[in-house]
């Protein structure tokens, strides 16, 4: 047995440089910011060796890509990401049982993220374009774009690498997830060649890769999209950049003082998912289990004029509405609405005040309508707890 090379190498060497990276990240100003950095590239590290070990596009099989050990790309708590490994020159077989996310969305991605930008999106689209029965069964086919192809099937670009797949969900409490399954077409019964050293060998250096791309491209991707917009304000309404075909997005970052507000006020939305989150510096969500960092349409309380008005701020207002900062005073803000049917305008987008904390009774329309107490916030945390537990788990 040769010993003589350590095949896990270019992994080990690719974390010292990833630590590196976010030991130098521009927000990496405290203790506190280290921690919190050195506990995302943990995330990043087993999502890497996980998506190098799904390499192969001959046996697929579906991964969850993105959860809340393994954050990326300022996750969505409201979405199960699963994703798996395709080539262009095959043809792949999806088979499920609908469940009752609120959305159920399908995109081809090609390339990586990488500093230099995001990987294509080659197609994108909901099961609405789906023919499912009635008891919730389904088939859809990937391959070589052909002509006279069959409904369901979906050819791929020159270029597709990856099937990306979001449950997305607006209450947590009562919808639940489907069954999701990748194949190959042709190779059934058949088995992949067992791991040799050269392949392992390429594994962990794919992994290696893979982890400091990913966290250049994550460093470099607010830039791009965020931090150039003025500080405590969202953007209206747009369709999501290199995103789904029925999203639309508004996004912005905060930075508020321990003494501040942001009262955050959209209307009532007819999309079937709608969502509000609060992130890090390191672009991904904060605690959305423990916390309420996160709130859908269905969660938050709606006001008698037809407005959600959400409330971030560090301190606790006592307000149903009200979305934890824990501890952040800066970060990013992302709001999406899912499976639309049509255009949205500014009309349809948020408004952003910012008040001293002492202000909000007086600020904050239907104040004490919206008051809850030490009791039913705890039940409100319970709550998220157990949903996210069942979702994951269901």
């Amino acid at each position: 047995m040769n010993m003589d090379t350590f095949r896990t190498g270019p992994l080990a060497d690719a974390i010292a440089e990833a630590e590196k990276l976010i030991a130098e990240a521009p927000h990496t100003e405290t203790d506190q910011d280290l921690a919190e950095g050195l506990d995302y590239l943990s995330g990043l590290i087993r999502a890497s060796i996980q998506a190098a070990t799904a390499r192969d596009r001959d046996f697929p099989f579906l991964i969850h890509s993105a959860t809340a050990q393994t954050k990326i790309g300022l996750d969505n708590p409201d979405t199960v990401y699963l994703s798996a490994a395709v080539r262009d020159d095959r043809e792949y077989i999806v088979t499920g049982c609908r469940g009752t996310a609120a959305d159920l969305n399908f995109q081809v991605l090609g390339g990586d993220y990488n500093a230099d930008g995001s990987p294509a999106s080659l197609a994108a689209f909901d099961d609405r374009v789906l023919e499912i029965g009635r008891d919730g069964q389904f088939e859809m086919r990937f391959g070589p774009a052909r002509a006279g192809a069959p409904p369901g099937y979906v050819g791929l670009e020159p270029g597709a690498t990856r099937l990306l797949i979001r449950e997305c969900f607006s209450d947590w409490e009562t919808e639940r997830r489907g069954t999701l399954r990748i194949r190959r077409a042709d190779p059934d019964g058949l088995a992949p060649s067992p791991v040799s050293l050269e392949s392992m060998s390429k594994r962990y250096a794919a992994a290696g890769k893979a982890l400091v791309q990913q966290v250049r491209a994550f460093l470099a991707f607010p830039e791009w999209f965020y931090l150039n917009l003025p500080v405590n304000t969202l953007t209206e309404p747009r369709l999501t950049p290199g995103g789904l075909a029925t999203q639309y997005s508004s996004v912005g970052h905060f930075d508020l003082a321990s003494d501040q507000a942001m009262i955050v006020t959209v209307p009532v939305s007819d999309a079937p998912y709608h969502g509000f989150q609060v992130g890090s510096m390191w672009y991904i969500s904060l605690d959305y289990i423990n916390h309420q960092t996160s709130l859908t349409s269905a969660q938050a309380r709606h006001d008698p004029d037809g407005m959600i008005r959400y409330v971030i701020a560090d301190r606790d207002p006592g307000l149903t509405n009200w979305l934890e900062l824990t501890g952040h005073r800066r970060g990013y803000l992302q709001m999406r609405w899912q499976r639309l049917s049509r255009e949205l305008t500014s009309t349809d987008g948020p408004q952003v005040e910012v008040h001293s904390f002492e202000e909000l009774p007086s600020k904050l329309a239907f104040y004490e309508e919206a008051r809850v107490d030490r009791s039913g916030w705890q039940e409100r945390i319970t709550a998220r707890q157990a949903a996210v537990a069942n979702r994951m788990l269901g």
